[in-house]
């Protein structure tokens, strides 16, 4: 697919032949053209749009590869042409039919590319003219003081993470004031390298007129399950008290219900073999430390994601929710973090 894609950055527009290359490859793949709107009927219109902000967002897009995700702009194009375009002008529209500020809800474990996909969206968004805002569920996390006193409550929450470390009312009051188009807002966020790691709130953000808001995390829409589904778990949950910690943190999700309310629609990064994420979460860390920073050895970081899967593990929550009313899209990351299949 890259030859007849990686044209327009030598050229910097796409030509007739090209066009007609891509309307011939959006309609061979039966799976995301329904995803994209695509039809024998729709193909001209729809190639013709995407192609215009292929063009456009260029410049911006060789930037953003080369500075921000240190790659060369052929390696990502692929993604930019297959997901992030689409998917922008599709919420682009839904802001559109919504008449006020549209609520984004992305959901991807760890490693399924959710940060730089906020990114590259908030970038075509705005050369769309939406003003864009990226919240992370991180930014919502309680202080550090706080997480102090809840770790005395409950010894079991060690790290920040799971459900109970955030600042629900927090997000409640913030997603209230950005529906009601308030402008200015205070945007919290959070320094994950305070207290040596632990983290602590750092200095908010103020913003004005938010058009759209990218609102990502591991568990964001995530709902509650059924607790019988606790009796026989994967590993990691192991132990009668994994098993009892798990279903904790799954009665601590009905807390969590109110937010995800506010979504206007929800996305799903569904890695094809959910055990890549600690791969990818490896080699994450292995690229940070050959820049000279600080990292966790292998053994730490599988400490650190069998706590999350003991809190909610992937198998068991995110299957019954791509096949809920809840999920709009699903996109599917292979285990090479190519795109799978996007429905």
């Amino acid at each position: 697919m890259g030859s007849w894609l990686d044209e327009i950055l030598t050229i910097g527009k796409a030509s007739e032949s090209w066009r007609q290359k891509a309307k011939e490859a959006a309609l061979a793949d039966n799976l995301r053209s329904p995803a994209w709107g695509i039809n024998t009927g729709k193909v001209d219109e729809v190639i013709e749009k995407r192609s215009q902000l292929l063009e456009t967002i260029l410049p911006a897009f060789r930037e953003f590869c080369q500075n921000t995700l240190q790659k060369q702009p052929q390696q990502m194009l692929p993604v930019l042409w297959e997901l992030w375009l689409p998917l922008a002008i599709n919420i682009g529209l839904q802001r559109q039919k919504l008449g006020y500020p549209f609520i984004q809800g992305i959901l991807g474990v760890q490693g399924t590319g959710k940060t730089t996909m906020c990114q590259a969206l908030t970038l075509i968004l705005q050369q769309l003219g939406y003003r864009t805002l990226n919240l992370s569920l991180d930014d919502l996390y309680k202080t550090y003081s706080d997480r102090l006193l809840l770790i005395q409550q409950d010894p079991r929450l060690i790290w920040r993470g799971p459900p109970r470390t955030h600042d629900i009312d927090l997000g409640l009051n913030l997603l209230d004031l950005i529906h009601q188009s308030q402008s200015p807002v205070t945007i919290p966020r959070f320094d994950k390298s305070a207290y040596n790691g632990a983290g602590d709130r750092t200095t908010p953000e103020i913003v004005t007129n938010v058009d759209i808001l990218l609102f990502e995390g591991w568990f964001v829409g995530v709902r509650p399950i059924d607790p019988q589904a606790f009796d026989h778990p994967p590993p990691p949950i192991i132990t009668a008290e994994d098993r009892e910690f798990a279903r904790d943190m799954n009665r601590q999700l009905e807390n969590y219900l109110p937010l995800w309310e506010h979504l206007d629609s929800l996305i799903v990064l569904y890695p094809s073999d959910y055990h890549s994420s600690l791969t990818w979460r490896k080699q994450a860390e292995q690229q940070m430390i050959a820049t000279g920073k600080s990292g966790m050895s292998d053994i730490q970081i599988e400490e650190f994601v069998n706590y999350f899967w003991r809190s909610l593990h992937p198998e068991l929550f995110l299957k019954p929710l791509i096949e809920s009313p809840h999920v709009n899209l699903v996109i599917e990351i292979n285990s090479d973090r190519s795109l799978g299949k996007i429905y």
